[in-house]
């Protein structure tokens, strides 16, 4: 942006070295996500979770030398002096301070849109049906909070000529700033429903808080047909008169009305009636939400003037939203991460900062289409481009289309361009792909699908989804219940509870757990070759698996004196250039679990044989809970609760140096706040399940285990199907046949109608016996056909309702789906 005194913008008071006025074109509020440290302003936000005050020595070392903050660290003043600190009371009010000023700079309208659900997807409809027109900005992905839309804002050029921007909210008071920032020309009111109810007294007043956000508006444009919604919007318009309405639905009233609406194929055919002219329009999409989120596009358009023509053209070539980056094995032992048809500068730089932190330990391609609409010259653009792929430490670039071809120069790495992408299908050796991190990033005017299909490992049919950002949020979760300094320890034992050892590893290091635990050295080796450096933990070390534990970095439960002798022995065997000063080690105490630990009674000479032996060192003591989530076990939870803080002290007293101490499991976190001490376990809650109703109802879902229909046939009353005739038609009825098996991990308890699997928004019984490798549903009802998508748990098939029907823990559900199904990883 041009020169600025942004500490006159945030009233704030500017500390150490000169103020950044002209210098700043990047804000940071993620220390890991610096590309461009001399042009970076940082802030220091401060949430439940995190405290960003806690990364700037880290920032100086790399190179950032303006910073808003809320303490000055005078301890760097005098290291770093050409540093400056902008003080002010709050980092976030500064955020947005600064961006509401930024965005005051630019005069090309700007759409802000609300409401409960379909924000992103109109945002990202508008913007292709438009961007031909338009040089268009908008957010990233779902960047609608008090922190992702000043954010957002930020990118605001000169070169642009249209604003698109989503808004979001959670509590009153929230939207009265976000309106602040966008300061929007035209509104858009998306829906009402639950989300975020909780937040707000009423449904009422989270309509009335939204409505926030189109003060000072020119149009705003709604569904009549919520009434709802329409109620509110009269009484609304009553104190903003010079706004002006323009609604769309069913109802006579609607500006732009509905008038006939039928299905044709995977299209909906709509007929509308505007001013008293029809208009007919063929949306690409046959599910209401889709079709909704089309018209309130296509109403905005025909209320800004553009022609019949131009709305019909643009809707019916409307396209899926990218939602996620998804992560698959691809071919020759290589990854491929899919960011697909979003093609930008800053969601490059967002899968860039995935793919680094997923993929440390390989070398790290990019396959780059000509990046279009962005407004930037090409020589700009592309030096951008190239400068990112620098800072991600990519390896090989390859760049598909006649723009980025023609800036080839500005490409330092190895770089290879190809005019399209059937020149770059018929002239690549697909096999030359080899041990690599490869990213997809294409226009989608290029068709990146088709590379994206040879460079994967054989499609599979059965998958289990990965949502990355959902297993964030659930850390997020709990620690926003831990007092300030209690660490986490991210439980990943099992292939991380079925999910995928590493790539949860990986993650969780990434949003910065303590240390990680696993059951056996293996599991922990696999981490380290994986990339993962945080402390790992061995709940279950062998004798046989020292070495292993010694040469990968791995810190041993010791449960009972045998262990402990054998491990003392161990290192007393290792030569003196292998033996660490002191190893660190995890003491494991029985307080009323009576499965591993040492007993109270053995706490005296535990404590002796610690304290002679000169190369370890206890890193922390810990005990397990036998009942937490059961109210009725409380009072034996609080005795073993007792007797843990008890015997710790003792042992603290005896070795004359602290430890961490923890005992509390996610069941526990959230009931037992007075036994957090200084870690907590988090296991079963980092996937979505809790037993507690009230922390469930926070929790995402992480895992989605997903089929298809094979086949579709009708069974005749009295036939029978699969092995041993066990499923026997007691009527006519229609079945489908889905490829998954007990061998996938669908239990075989679950035959002949004890276990439901849903496709199209129905449960459908299972039929006869489950098979190795498939089992059948009785769809009858149901309009299904082959290929159509079936949920095995996930979603609306939570995983507790296949655990009841089991009477089994979701633990054990997870934990059974097999490893020859494919994981799908994805971040939003």
């Amino acid at each position: 942006m041009g020169s600025v005194d942004v500490a006159g913008i945030v009233n704030g008071r500017c500390v150490g070295g000169p103020p950044p006025i002209h210098t700043i074109s990047y804000l940071l509020i993620d220390s890991r996500k610096l590309l461009w440290p001399a042009r970076t302003l940082f802030f220091a936000l401060k949430t439940k979770q995190n405290d960003g005050h806690r990364y700037i020595e880290e920032l100086l070392r790399k190179g950032v030398r303006s910073f808003v903050v809320e303490n000055v660290p005078d301890k760097l003043l005098s290291e770093y002096p050409d540093a400056c600190f902008i003080k002010v009371e709050n980092t976030l009010s500064a955020l947005q301070a600064l961006a509401a000023e930024h965005r005051s700079r630019f005069s090309y309208p700007v759409v802000a849109l609300t409401g409960s659900n379909g924000k992103t997807v109109i945002k990202e409809w508008l913007y292709q049906s438009l961007c031909e027109k338009h040089h268009i900005v908008r957010n990233p992905k779902s960047y609608n909070s008090q922190i992702g839309v000043p954010l957002s804002v930020w990118l605001m050029t000169d070169r642009h000529e249209m604003g698109i921007f989503e808004a979001g909210i959670s509590r009153p008071g929230e939207m009265h700033r976000l309106q602040k920032i966008l300061q929007p020309d035209t509104g858009i009111f998306t829906n009402i429903g639950p989300a975020h109810d909780e937040g707000f007294a009423s449904r009422r007043e989270k309509i009335r808080e939204k409505l926030e956000l189109f003060t000072g508006c020119h149009s705003l444009i709604y569904c009549i047909d919520y009434q709802s919604v329409h109620d509110e919007i009269m009484d609304w318009h009553h104190d903003h008169p010079t706004v002006r309405l323009f609604s769309w639905g069913r109802d006579s009233r609607a500006g732009m009305q509905v008038v006939g609406q039928e299905r044709e194929g995977n299209s909906t055919l709509v007929s509308l009636m505007v001013g008293g002219d029809r208009m007919m329009l063929s949306i690409p999409f046959h599910d209401d939400a889709s079709v909704e989120n089309a018209l309130h596009s296509a109403a905005f358009m025909k209320h800004a003037g553009y022609d019949d023509a131009f709305i019909i053209r643009r809707i019916a070539v409307l396209q899926p939203v990218a939602m996620r980056l998804e992560m698959k094995e691809g071919v020759n032992n290589s990854t491929i991460v899919n960011d697909s048809y979003n093609s930008d500068l800053h969601s490059l730089a967002i899968a860039l900062d995935f793919l680094g932190s997923q993929t440390p330990n390989k070398k790290k391609a990019l396959i780059l289409s000509d990046i279009l609409q962005s407004g930037i010259p090409p020589e700009v653009l592309y030096t951008e481009v190239a400068s990112l792929a620098g800072s991600g430490d990519v390896e090989r670039f390859i760049g598909i289309g006649p723009e980025i071809s023609s800036q080839a120069d500005k490409f330092t790495m190895p770089a290879t361009f190809f005019k399209d992408t059937e020149d770059f299908i018929s002239n690549v050796d697909f096999s030359a792909f080899r041990d690599e991190a490869i990213l997809l990033k294409g226009a989608r005017v290029f068709g990146f699908e088709r590379i994206s299909n040879l460079l994967q490992q054989k499609d599979h049919q059965t998958i289990l989804e990965i949502d990355l950002d959902g297993l964030t949020h659930n850390l997020n979760v709990f620690r926003s219940v831990l007092a300030p300094g209690v660490k986490v320890m991210g439980m990943v034992k099992a292939f991380s509870y079925g999910s995928g050892s590493v790539e949860v590893a990986r993650t969780l290091q990434y949003h910065q757990v303590d240390c990680l635990a696993v059951a056996y050295a293996d599991e922990g080796k696999t981490l380290r070759q994986g990339g993962v450096h945080v402390p790992i933990v061995v709940m279950n070390p062998e004798v046989r698996s020292f070495d292993t534990l010694f040469s990968y970095g791995l810190e041993p439960e010791i449960y009972g004196f045998r262990l402990l002798r054998r491990f003392m022995e161990a290192i007393d065997k290792l030569p003196d250039g292998k033996r660490q000063e002191r190893f660190p080690v995890h003491i494991k105490l029985d307080t009323g679990m009576h499965r591993l630990g040492f007993m109270a009674n053995q706490v005296a000479d535990l404590a002796s044989a610690l304290k002679n032996h000169p190369y370890i060192r206890v890193a922390s003591v810990f005990s397990h809970l036998a009942a937490s989530e059961d109210t009725l076990q409380d009072p034996f939870t609080k005795k073993q609760v007792a007797m843990f803080s008890d015997l710790c002290q003792a042992l603290e007293g005896a070795l004359g140096y602290p430890f961490n101490r923890h005992i509390c499991n996610s069941a526990a976190i959230s009931r037992f706040p007075e036994a957090h001490f200084d870690m907590v376990r988090l296991g079963i809650g980092l996937y979505g399940v809790s037993g507690d109703p009230e922390v469930q109802a926070l929790l995402w879902h992480v895992s989605s285990f997903r089929s298809v229909v094979s086949q579709v046939k009708q069974i005749a009353k009295g036939d029978t199907v699969g092995y041993n005739r066990a499923g026997v038609a007691g009527k006519d009825m229609t079945v489908a046949i889905v490829p998954v098996g007990y061998a996938d991990g669908l239990n075989r308890r679950l035959s002949n109608g004890r276990g439901k699997l849903m496709v199209n928004g129905r449960k459908a019984p299972i039929v006869g016996n489950i098979s190795m490798d498939m089992c059948a549903i009785d769809v009858t009802g149901i309009n299904v056909k082959e290929g159509d998508e079936v949920i095995v748990f996930g979603g609306e098939m939570p995983v507790t309702e296949m655990a009841r029907d089991l009477g089994t823990i979701p633990y054990e559900v997870f934990t059974s789906v097999s490893q020859r199904v494919k994981r799908v990883y994805y971040q939003g």
